[in-house]
């Protein structure tokens, strides 16, 4: 895998940071008051939006759901090895699953991290039953979250 070319990353102005924050906070804001907000005009904050949109920095707006709310009270972090050249034909087919909220390519120990929530033991056991049933899995190692510390994940924290 190649780097990143310089001309890949996208410079954002101040302007550009505080109207990504407000979007952040709550995605159903008219570009009304966030240009009342920030005392620019509406056609700025519009224009700056679509820049962002068309040039990848905002790939799409959506929802922030809450998983316990739902149901979905457990939530596991899953290292998986995958036999031979299966890793992307897995990855695929694991990524459709309505359990997995994350699935990660890493280095070190396992080839893929898949994060995942469920509403019981039981519904995690059957997902690792399913995953062991492929064929194409060497290994797993399953954690279950105790507490969530931090989970901000799409978030404008960076900027």
């Amino acid at each position: 895998m190649c780097a990143k070319k310089n001309e890949d990353i996208i410079k954002l102005d101040e302007t550009d940071i505080k109207i990504l924050k407000i979007i952040n906070d709550d995605v159903r804001i008219s570009y009304r008051q966030i240009s009342r907000n920030l005392g620019i005009s509406v056609g700025t904050v519009h224009n700056r939006i679509d820049k962002m949109i068309k040039s990848g920095v905002i790939e799409k707006f959506s929802p922030i759901l809450s998983h316990k709310k739902l149901g979905y009270t457990l939530t596991s972090i899953i290292g998986v090895n995958v036999k031979g050249q299966e890793l992307e034909n897995w990855e695929q087919k694991i990524s459709e699953n309505k359990n997995v909220v994350g699935l990660y390519d890493v280095t070190g120990q396992y080839d893929a991290i898949v994060i995942a929530k469920f509403k019981d033991t039981d519904e995690l056991d059957s997902f690792l039953k399913e995953l062991l049933k492929s064929g194409c899995i060497e290994k797993t190692i399953t954690q279950t979250v105790l507490n969530v510390v931090k989970e901000d994940i799409g978030s404008a924290n960076i900027l």
